[in-house]
């Protein structure tokens, strides 16, 4: 491999890494990788990663059923390829394999489509009715096309091949050259009669099984709308449990501190008398001491008296 085929096999890789990421991060992504390809001198590669359109929620959710459900989403695409096979034969013999190749597409569609409710949940999107639909139709698009668009990089939803496309396939297979007076028969009864017929049947089995696809990707949507329903009770009880506590114990607290307070006042209360009954015994036990000052001094003086009178 040369250096060129290296750069391409590259690129290529860093470029399906864009569509493999959650779709809040593709254009910040795209925009750096532009950016780099521009520093590196390779301008037109730069130019072409810049045209890179983000992709929808239900097309970015068919890229990632690719990316990382591959086994599913391979199975839906083998399913799709019976079908055209059995399609392109026209024989009644096929007719069986027809039914279970249907059969097994329609298995894949809804084992798909709960893959996707639940791959839309996981990344924080609502698997709305809409947004499942969408994606099981584009799903069922890509089953019946031959060549279709690059898997695991869409950008918007693929519309089914329409009744008109399958009436035009057949067609070219039933012309034949009128009579001069040609007999009246029913359209049944010509080839391209029989072709159309075929082709409507299987319009009509391909519209039923995308309407019981929708209806499962409903049930879905309304299972996962009761759960986030459920959820949402449990949080607002857990909500109202946790504010019921907060209440409680605000109310005790400030019971507390109520209380707190009342000690403090009978304590400032005690507090005061205890200062004043200091108060009053300081000034009582100055006037002790100053009794006793005088009590010394008049002891003194009788002594003195005493010895004078002793001495004369």
């Amino acid at each position: 491999m040369d250096i060129g085929s290296a750069a391409r096999a590259k690129l290529n890789d860093e470029v399906d890494e864009l569509f493999r990421l959650p779709l809040a991060d593709f254009v910040d992504a795209r925009n750096a990788l532009a950016k780099r390809l521009k520093q590196s001198g390779r301008a037109n590669d730069a130019n072409l990663v810049r045209t890179l359109v983000k992709p929808s929620v239900s097309a970015w959710t068919v890229n990632q059923l690719y990316w990382q459900r591959r086994d599913e989403f391979d199975e839906l695409l083998a399913a799709g390829q019976r079908v055209r096979q059995a399609q392109a034969s026209g024989r009644a013999s096929k007719l069986g394999d027809m039914r279970q190749a249907l059969d097994a597409r329609r298995e894949a569609l809804a084992e798909l489509s709960n893959l996707a409710s639940s791959l839309l949940s996981d990344a924080g999107h609502s698997p709305s009715p809409d947004t499942i639909r969408r994606i099981v139709t584009t799903l069922e698009a890509i089953s019946a096309l031959s060549d279709g668009p690059t898997l695991g990089r869409l950008t918007e939803d693929v519309d089914p091949p329409g009744f008109e496309s399958l009436v035009s396939f057949m067609a070219g297979t039933g012309t034949t050259k009128a009579a001069a007076k040609p007999a009246r028969v029913t359209a049944s009864q010509t080839p391209f009669g029989a072709k159309a017929q075929q082709a409507a049947d299987r319009e009509a089995e391909r519209l039923e099984e995308v309407r019981q696809a929708n209806i499962a990707a409903a049930k879905i949507s309304l299972q996962a709308a009761k759960k986030s329903l459920a959820e949402a009770r449990a949080r607002a009880q857990s909500v109202e449990l946790a504010h019921k506590k907060a209440v409680a114990e605000a109310k005790q607290s400030e019971k507390q501190l109520r209380e707190a307070e009342e000690r403090l006042k009978k304590a400032s209360a005690a507090s005061k008398a205890a200062t004043e009954r200091a108060e009053s015994m300081g000034e009582e036990a100055a006037d002790a001491v100053e009794a006793v000052e005088e009590a010394k001094r008049a002891v003194e003086n009788a002594s003195k008296e005493l010895e004078s009178l002793f001495s004369g």
